[in-house]
C-alpha cells in the first residue's frame, strides 16, 4: 500500500510555494519521496526550500511573477524544455475583497489572470511532455468557492468556478493519454488571504460556527489530498475535485 502513495523518483512543480498551502503541499510531496521545483513570485523562497532538503529530497526554485500571462506561457516553455515534470500542483491565487457594485477593472483583472489565465498558459507547456510519455499528475487548488458565491469576493468565485471547470475540461482531453487532471477545493485555511476574515471577530465567529471540524483548517490539512492526487493511488481519479473543508459544504 505504501507503494501506491510513493512519488520516489518524481518532479514536482509547485506554485505559490513560498508560504501558506504551497509550501505545505511541496513539504508533504518530499516527504512522500518527491524532489521538488518550487515557484514563486519572489526569490526569498529559503525557508521552503530548506523544510524540502530536510526530509532529503532536493528542491530547486523558480522565480516567475504569474500576473503576466505573456511571461508565463515565455517561462512555462522554458521550464517543460529544463526539467522533466511529473507533477504540476498550481497552487498559486490571489484574492481581492471589494463590493460587487463598486469591483475595480484593476482588482478584477489581477485576480483573473493570476488564478485562471496563467494557470492554463503554465499548464500547457508543462503538460505536452507528460502526454507524449503517457503519463502525468496536474493538481489545480480550486476551492469551495468554485461552488459557492460568497461575498465581495466576484473575481475570486467567477475564478475558482472557472477552475473547477477547465479542471474536468482537460481530464476529459488528456484522460486518454494517460494523464490525470483533478484538483483540491480547500475550505477556510489559516492563510493569509483568509487574514481579514480571521480579525474580523463577528466574521470569523459565524465561519467557525458553520464548519462541523469546529476549527479553521491549517495548510497541513491539504498535504495528504495532494500526495493521494500525484501518487499511483489516484490513477483511475480524473476531472474530480476533491474538497477539504473541515465538512464546510455538507452544512
Amino acid at each position: 500500500m505504501q507503494e501506491m502513495f510513493s512519488l520516489r523518483g518524481k518532479t514536482a512543480l509547485v506554485t505559490g510555494a513560498r508560504t501558506g498551502m504551497g509550501q505545505a503541499i511541496a513539504i508533504g510531496l518530499a516527504k512522500a519521496g518527491a524532489d521538488l521545483i518550487l515557484l514563486g513570485r519572489r526569490p526569498d523562497m529559503q525557508e521552503t526550500r530548506t523544510l524540502v532538503t530536510e526530509t532529503g529530497r532536493r528542491a530547486e526554485t523558480v522565480v516567475l511573477d504569474l500576473s503576466d500571462p505573456d511571461l508565463v506561457q515565455w517561462r512555462g516553455r522554458e521550464i517543460a524544455e529544463r526539467y522533466r515534470i511529473d507533477v504540476l500542483v498550481n497552487n498559486a491565487g490571489i484574492i481581492r475583497r471589494e463590493p460587487a457594485i463598486e469591483f475595480s477593472r484593476e482588482s478584477w483583472d489581477s485576480v483573473i489572470q493570476t488564478n485562471l489565465s496563467s494557470l492554463f498558459l503554465l499548464t500547457q507547456p508543462i503538460a505536452r511532455p507528460m502526454l507524449e510519455r503517457g503519463e502525468g499528475k496536474i493538481i489545480n487548488v480550486a476551492s469551495v468557492l468554485s461552488f459557492q458565491g460568497g461575498i465581495n469576493v466576484a473575481s475570486y468565485a467567477a475564478s475558482k468556478h472557472a477552475v473547477a471547470g477547465l479542471t474536468k475540461t482537460l481530464a476529459n482531453e488528456w484522460g486518454p493519454y494517460g494523464v490525470q487532471v483533478n484538483a483540491i477545493a480547500p475550505g477556510y485555511i489559516e492563510t493569509k488571504n483568509t487574514e481579514p476574515l480571521r480579525r474580523d471577530e463577528e466574521r470569523n465567529a459565524s465561519i467557525l460556527a458553520r464548519i462541523p471540524a469546529g476549527r479553521w483548517g491549517k495548510p497541513e490539512d491539504i498535504s495528504g489530498a495532494a500526495v493521494f492526487l500525484a501518487s499511483r493511488a489516484s490513477d483511475y481519479v480524473n476531472g474530480h475535485i476533491l474538497v477539504v473543508d473541515g465538512g464546510w459544504l455538507a452544512r
